[in-house]
């Protein structure tokens, strides 16, 4: 069955995006076209290509310690990474291939600042529309070509299902970074302003603060040096980056740390502010999706809850690659369209195989 996918926009949850294209494969799908935004971009773009497996072999291989050095960290520009290390290993991989070349149909979605308009990349260096692609404001720099000011194409478009609509396919499978816990409403909340007493609110607080508060690769970085840092002072190869000092750290106790007695001051948790920038972002990217899925439904939908892991854990590629298998092999299953029935042996022989 011939398939065209889309694959949204979520930082490291992007991993998953590997796991869902190892099931199709081994199903027998023949996936013939590839839309992706951000993340989505890079992991399609390499499969495209022809070099996902050793993408995945070196993804699988990161630590943490291995992420902070290839962020390539900047307080001087509109962006915390350039991301230029990165860059580096996906021209590596898949050398100076341009798209109209690929043998399967690619669309790289990236995001005009300026224009405030989606961009579609049909055509060109694959690199180049990869790295415009996953330039997340304010975390990775934005990349500027012909004039253009270009950033994440996820602020637009998380999940890339309308280019994939010219493709000629007989499936459209749209992988979705962005899903609600269930139960969540997107209901207006009626509360009041008046401040209550702290034991009121903790719980609710102690539940929902760890994806306002530092990620482990945040907290490596960012978080180690105050505003005034140099490039020259994060790029020394002997800053301390010993993510021994954070693995074991629960953002709860960073929100625990700002919550005191109710009858006495309540102090302001240290919130980081590429965390919040990027829970804001997801906020309004999940929102987006939905009003966009309205518009261009993919006939299967599978969706990675955006609490799976941050957008910067990008030492966490086995755990992804691992659950973006198991999602997209449960909603094939419940879409009916169930992993291929083994062969007998009249048809091994009908193969004319001796």
């Amino acid at each position: 069955m011939r398939v065209a996918l889309a694959l949204g926009s979520g930082g490291a949850r992007g991993y998953a995006h590997i796991g869902a294209i190892q099931v199709l494969e081994e199903r027998g799908f023949e996936i013939v076209g590839i839309a992706g935004s951000s993340m989505g971009a890079l992991v399609g773009g390499v499969y495209a290509a022809g070099k996902l497996d050793e993408y995945t072999q070196w993804a699988e291989s990161l630590t943490q310690l291995d992420v902070v050095r290839l962020l390539d960290v900047s307080v001087t520009s509109p962006g915390v990474i350039h991301a230029e290390k990165v860059l580096n290993k996906v021209r590596d991989l898949i050398g100076d291939v341009v798209i109209e070349d690929l043998p399967i149909p690619f669309t790289a979605v990236v995001t005009d600042l300026a224009a405030g308009r989606p961009v579609w990349f049909q055509r060109g260096p694959v690199d180049v529309a990869i790295r415009a692609s996953i330039a997340i404001p304010g975390v990775i720099t934005p990349y500027v070509l012909n004039g253009r000011v270009l950033t994440d194409g996820g602020t637009l478009t998380p999940l890339p299902v309308a280019p994939t609509v010219g493709v000629s396919s007989d499936l459209t499978i749209g992988i979705s970074l962005g899903a609600e816990e269930r139960g969540r409403t997107h209901a207006p909340e009626n509360a009041s302003a008046e401040p209550q007493p702290a034991e009121e609110w903790v719980g609710r607080f102690r539940r929902s603060a760890s994806l306002l508060l530092d990620s482990d690769i945040v907290r490596s970085v960012v978080g180690r040096f105050g505003a005034g840092a140099t490039d020259e002072q994060l790029g020394r190869e002997d800053i301390d980056t010993d993510p021994a000092d954070d693995t074991d750290a629960d953002p709860a106790d960073d929100a625990d740390a700002g919550i005191q007695d109710g009858n006495e001051e309540i102090a302001a948790p240290k919130f980081s502010r590429v965390a919040v920038m990027n829970r804001s972002l997801d906020i309004m990217q999940s929102a987006l999706a939905r009003h966009q899925l309205a518009a261009y439904p993919p006939d299967v939908l599978v969706e990675v809850p955006r609490t799976a892991c941050r957008s910067l854990d990008f030492h966490k590629a086995v755990d992804m690659i691992a659950l973006g298998r198991s999602l997209t092999e449960t909603t094939l299953d419940a879409a009916g369209y169930g992993a291929p029935a083994p062969r007998s042996a009249d048809q091994e022989g009908d193969s004319g195989l001796v």
